[in-house]
């Protein structure tokens, strides 16, 4: 049995010469960690000429960005590899490819993804990717209908319900998404400018209601294996092709969840758009924007229906007009979920580089309170929110 040490880049090498796959494991030598998220070592595994060929990621026992002071469970790593085996083998175009898993080491070796780009710097940048929004649409309809009751046996269902059991990390979405920014707290972390924003989010009685009941269908609603963070940063993106890595908040929960999480960071992009691009530039791009949410949501209503009348395994859910009405809640979800990951963003520990980027304080400050101030709206007026349209209607109002 191996025992848990954090790897060094030499080990990283050893590791994947091993388990890489490769016809000729010796042509690895090299490795460099090139992690910028939260919470895991990521190393790139390079060959005799320099080509990088492999990845291997660790779990830290701790949050990366705060230290030891906060330690996390090894398990998430099994739970981040299984929830991504598990999604390759429904939608394995859009899904990076997972080829060795240690639970003991918190270890997984996977494909190379670097000849792509991670679409939120593109986004950022202005570089236009035209079939992106369908593809991501195109994952999340796959990935959710066949994790879903529509297409698992009730038997088939609890079981994976139970295995993905991830309590720690969804403990840290529940914090970070519903209660954190509505309260004074030490992680929030926001410009003292904003500090009457944030305030009027704690004071919102109305708000707060529906953040609770969106906290509570994220504690209840077993609906299907989520991503569980899958924003622009967790998307490599090239041209015709995209692919989805980091679900290490893998867990049954609404589905919902996955479509505003989603919808929410391109909104992210939208506001902090102002501080990056001139005002033409930045006009055009925020229009592009909008009709990528509207790509997205209509791929992946379409898909889930089309998957949803011709698999649906029970009976009654088999009902025609059953699926339509179920995506009514998930769309009302979603945007009650889009609002609070705009806030979240804004206010909480974890923020974004379509805003945290922008130079200019100033313009900082006002795509910020531009991201709350939406991202309220779309909270408390999720169950007016009928239809994609009406969504982007809606946004362009409080713009």
């Amino acid at each position: 049995m191996s025992q848990y040490h954090t790897f060094s880049a030499r080990d990283a090498v050893a590791y994947a010469q091993q388990f890489g796959g490769l016809d000729n494991p010796s042509e690895l030598v090299d490795a460099q960690e090139v992690g910028d998220g939260n919470l895991n070592l990521v190393f790139k595994i390079f060959d005799n000429q320099g080509v990088s060929r492999i990845i291997v990621k660790q779990a830290l026992p701790y949050v990366r960005c705060v230290g030891e002071s906060w330690p996390l469970t090894l398990d998430r790593a099994r739970l981040e590899a299984q929830t991504l085996v598990e999604h390759y083998q429904h939608c394995p175009q859009h899904t990076v490819n997972i080829l060795h898993f240690d639970a003991e080491l918190a270890v997984m070796v996977m494909e190379d993804l670097s000849d792509h780009k991670i679409w939120r710097g593109e986004l950022i940048q202005n570089v236009y990717y035209p079939q992106a929004a369908a593809q991501l649409g195109e994952y999340l309809a796959r990935t959710l209908f066949h994790t879903s009751d529509f297409y698992l046996h009730p038997h088939a269902k609890k079981a994976q319900v139970a295995q993905f059991i991830n309590p720690e990390m969804c403990e840290i979405t529940e914090d970070l998404f519903f209660n954190d920014p509505y309260q004074i707290h030490e992680r929030n972390n926001y410009p003292a400018e904003l500090e009457s924003d944030v305030a009027a989010l704690r004071d919102d009685a109305q708000l707060k209601l529906a953040v609770a009941a969106l906290k509570h269908t994220f504690f209840s609603h077993a609906e299907a294996l989520l991503h569980g963070d899958i924003h622009s940063g967790s998307l490599f993106v090239a041209e015709g092709r995209l692919k989805a890595i980091d679900a290490e908040f893998g867990y049954f929960g609404p589905i919902g969840f996955d479509i505003g999480t989603a919808m929410g960071n391109l909104l992210l992009n939208y506001c902090g758009l102002p501080g990056h691009l001139g005002i033409r530039d930045a006009a055009a791009a925020r229009e592009q924007r909008l009709l990528d949410i509207q790509t997205l949501w209509t791929t992946f209503a379409e898909r889930f229906q089309t998957l949803a009348s011709e698999k649906t395994r029970d009976a009654a859910l088999a009902q025609p007009g059953y699926a339509s009405a179920f995506l009514k809640k998930v769309w009302a979800d979603a945007i009650g979920f889009c609002g609070t990951e705009l806030i979240r963003r804004s206010v909480g520990l974890s923020h974004v580089a379509d805003i945290d980027t922008i130079s200019d304080d100033a313009m900082r400050h006002e795509c910020l309170r531009h991201a709350i101030s939406l991202g309220k709206a779309l909270i408390v007026i999720a169950g007016r929110i009928d239809s994609v349209d009406e969504l982007i209607a809606r946004v362009r109002q409080y713009s």
